[in-house]
């Protein structure tokens, strides 16, 4: 597949089959992460990938999530039915894999430079699942950045999520060709 084509025809993909994917394929994905671009080499991320019960840590995070910021006077049954709701959110798809970005202590290197490529990281994994014909989707939402989602994936001080790439085999069409405000709109172009 060219870059180019990859590049504008990527959807995400809500919906996959519950296939396996092979650890082949996992593995050349989580390796386009890592050629992100990085200042000063630093290579900030880091990957948890989730597949069978194993996707049980990501739900867990989203049971205690919600858990934690449930009416206090929900019923045990009913809190219990509020946590199984969002566990069930982890198992979307066969393979889950959370980015989370860990800053480099080196001052050279503001920490908004770590973020950006642990963002890089993840576009660079769903060019990569898309071109292997994959279906992806990078999740977020105010869960990903809870101290209790941080809690569950043991993330250290400045550790932060940035997302969680779902990935299998699609089982939907992938949406329309998206429109995009044309780049000469959005561009200033300065040669003096």
């Amino acid at each position: 597949m060219e870059l180019k084509e990859a590049i504008r025809n990527r959807r995400s993909i809500g919906k996959v089959k519950m296939d396996s994917v092979d650890k082949a394929l996992i593995e050349e994905i989580l390796e386009a992460g890592t050629w992100a671009p990085n200042h000063c080499h630093t290579e900030p991320w880091r990957f948890w990938v989730m597949t069978g019960e194993g996707r049980g840590l990501l739900g867990k995070g989203y049971a205690e999530v919600a858990a934690s910021e449930a009416d206090p006077a929900l019923t045990e049954e009913e809190l219990a039915a509020l946590k199984g709701a969002q566990m069930k959110k982890a198992f979307r798809a066969p393979v889950v894999i959370a980015v989370a970005v860990t800053p480099s202590a080196q001052a050279v290197v503001p920490e908004i430079e770590e973020y950006a490529a642990a963002h890089s990281a993840v576009q660079n994994m769903l060019l990569t699942a898309h071109a292997l014909g994959l279906g992806a989707i990078w999740r977020t939402g105010a869960p990903t950045y809870h101290a209790k989602m941080r809690e569950v994936f043991g993330l250290g001080a400045k550790e932060e999520l940035v997302g969680f790439v779902y990935l299998g085999y699609p089982d939907m069409a992938p949406p329309s060709k998206a429109a995009r405000t044309p780049f000469a709109q959005k561009t200033l172009w300065v040669s003096e």
